[in-house]
């Protein structure tokens, strides 16, 4: 089969390994000079002169990403050797909050519960009831219910310290708006999936250099070692059914599978006569900005992701600690508000008030950097006609706007296309 990807992205390359290991033959369009999507390196000045080689946003994944994982070896990465695992750990800068113990769940969770700094045996006790009933309903609950209601009843130090934090790197919104369905999914597999490569489920898994190096740079290394047709700076303009097949700008394929962002699909699929629920369903997401402000003369950190409090950043990332340069910490403001200049200096009163003088390097703002995953939400299917599928982190699927949401929905959207390969 001729198959056309549109979209370079995490979903992009994963459908293209995956349907080219499928022994389809693949074209992978992609409209930028790189491959990575939303999750792509670029070069930061610093000062004195030189330059670094970051990200357009600090990305984590945790150790329950098995198809994240999984993809990554089968391009030739051992995670093992671009991700620093770290025990899932939501430390302030005063050494206060949550750090679990690398051991098996759900012995991890108990013990760093039990030993949270800045709780009371109260805050304590409060969660671990509600943890517990959270189980016993096999971590389901009423499609409509936001985390806030979820948590009613739950210590409001620990909202701050460790539900805030979570929703927030989870699903890019408060709790107040967040789906708990959703947000209880993620704590399931987070907490309770099995190890793999050592780690826990649970596990921060930090890259320890830029992006391109987890995965988008050697999956296009291994895409053109099989043949794979790879072109950059192509992006789509038109898409049309003929004869049971597709044209993409004029060139026949079997089939079309859209990897490419919401907003890009729809406007493909508005212009060749697909379904009208499609477009409703794509039309009708919202989404979420995420800011990542650069800035160097930080200090030292005790580890290499801090939480936040009191300000727009809710992490901070100290990147010498993970390949990079001496000094320069990523400040991550999911949900944020206002432009760049607005969300930055904000950011810097923010270090200022934990005594860190830092200067900004660069700020970059995603502003369409997830969809809103609200309650109840109706997200767009794969499959959209014949022969035409949709795949990235938006689509009907059961993670939020994730790494890992992105790659199994194109492993999905490649076996529906080819049903006897599997997945």
């Amino acid at each position: 089969m001729r198959l056309a990807i549109v979209g370079g992205g995490w979903a992009g390359l994963a459908a293209a390994v995956a349907a080219t290991r499928a022994g389809h033959a693949v074209t992978l369009l992609e409209a930028t000079r790189q491959w990575g999507g939303r999750a792509r390196s670029l070069p930061v000045e610093l000062p004195g002169g030189g330059s670094a080689t970051l990200d357009n946003g600090q990305h984590i994944l945790i150790g329950a990403y098995r198809d994240c994982l999984a993809l990554m070896r089968q391009v030739g990465v051992q995670p093992a050797q671009v991700l620093q695992s770290l025990p899932l750990t939501l430390l302030r800068p005063d050494g206060n909050g949550l750090k679990l113990p690398d051991w098996p769940a759900p012995f991890d969770a108990l013990w760093g519960i039990l030993r949270a700094r800045g709780w009371s045996v109260a805050d304590k006790l409060s969660l671990l009831a509600h943890a517990a009933r959270w189980r016993l309903r096999g971590f389901e609950c009423p499609d409509h219910w936001t985390v806030e209601r979820l948590c009613l009843g739950l210590s409001p130090n620990v909202l701050r310290d460790l539900v805030e934090p979570l929703c927030v790197a989870a699903l890019n919104l408060t709790a107040a708006r967040a789906s708990a369905a959703v947000f209880l999914r993620v704590l399931r597999d987070g907490l309770f999936g099995p190890r793999q490569e050592g780690w826990g489920a649970s596990s921060l898994l930090i890259p320890r250099g830029d992006l391109g190096q987890v995965f988008p740079d050697a999956a296009a290394r291994w895409l053109a070692a099989q043949g794979a047709d790879l072109r950059l700076g192509a992006r789509v303009q038109s898409l049309q059914p003929q004869a049971g097949a597709w044209q993409v700008d004029g060139e026949a394929f079997d089939a079309v599978l859209l990897a490419c962002p919401a907003w890009e699909a729809a406007r493909l699929v508005a212009g060749c006569g697909a379904p009208a629920d499609w477009l409703t369903a794509a039309g009708a997401l919202a989404h979420e900005p995420i800011a990542t402000v650069y800035a160097g003369g930080g200090p030292r950190l005790p580890l290499p992701m801090l939480a936040l409090s009191d300000g727009p950043a809710q992490f901070v990332f100290d990147r010498s600690l993970l390949g990079g340069p001496a000094g320069v910490l990523a400040f991550v403001a999911s949900a944020s508000q206002g432009d760049a200049r607005t969300v930055e200096q904000a950011v810097l009163k923010q270090a200022l008030a934990l005594g860190w003088r830092v200067q900004p390097l660069r700020t970059v703002v995603e502003k369409r950097a997830t969809f809103a995953c609200v309650p109840a939400l109706r997200r767009p299917p794969i499959a959209i006609a014949p022969g035409l599928l949709a795949c990235g982190d938006y689509v009907q699927g059961p993670y939020p706007a994730t790494l890992e949401g992105a790659v199994r929905s194109a492993l999905e959207a490649v076996a529906q296309l080819t049903p006897e390969a599997g997945r």
